[in-house]
């Protein structure tokens, strides 16, 4: 007897489908409610590039002396490098106004569009810089912002 296999994923293309708002008061990131994030902004239409927003972990060795395999146990957990690459616009009305250094608020990743009964993420964040990456090359001009995530994340959250 085989074991049962899971349900394949709804496999799908993450442009024209991810959400991500800038939520600047969520009272808690575990439920945020619909007037929360509707008083949010919707940054999907200026990002250019996404790195990092990924909850990862170390490991602690516990090694012990009946054995010569080093079993180990669960340890910290962190967001890493987390950051958005946005379109600059020429005039300086973009993200730089809505979110300058230091700014604290919310990154809200809607992975599968924000949907009711689906689920989302909840990054606590604090704006560390907000680069302007210059380049010669045939590309839109971009704004390179890098986040702190200033407490764990909210994973897998149902979207109201």
């Amino acid at each position: 007897m085989a074991a049962t296999p899971i349900t394949p994923a709804s496999r799908f293309f993450r442009p024209g489908t991810t959400k991500a708002y800038w939520v600047v008061s969520i009272s808690n990131k575990t439920a945020p409610t619909r007037l929360e994030l509707n008083a949010g902004a919707d940054l999907s239409k200026d990002i250019a590039d996404i790195a990092g927003w990924m909850v990862s972990g170390q490991k602690i060795d516990t090694p012990d002396l009946n054995s010569r395999f080093v079993s180990n146990i669960p340890g910290l957990t962190n967001a890493g490098e987390s950051g958005i690459t946005f379109y600059a616009s020429d005039n300086g009305l973009d993200v730089r106004s809505l979110m300058p250094r230091d700014t604290a608020g919310f990154i809200v990743w809607m992975d599968g569009g924000d949907v009711a009964g689906r689920k989302m993420d909840v990054f606590p964040v604090r704006v560390l810089s907000v680069g302007k990456q210059r380049s010669m090359g045939a590309e839109a001009a971009r704004l390179a912002v890098q986040y702190a995530v200033t407490s764990e994340p909210a994973e897998d959250v149902t979207i109201p």
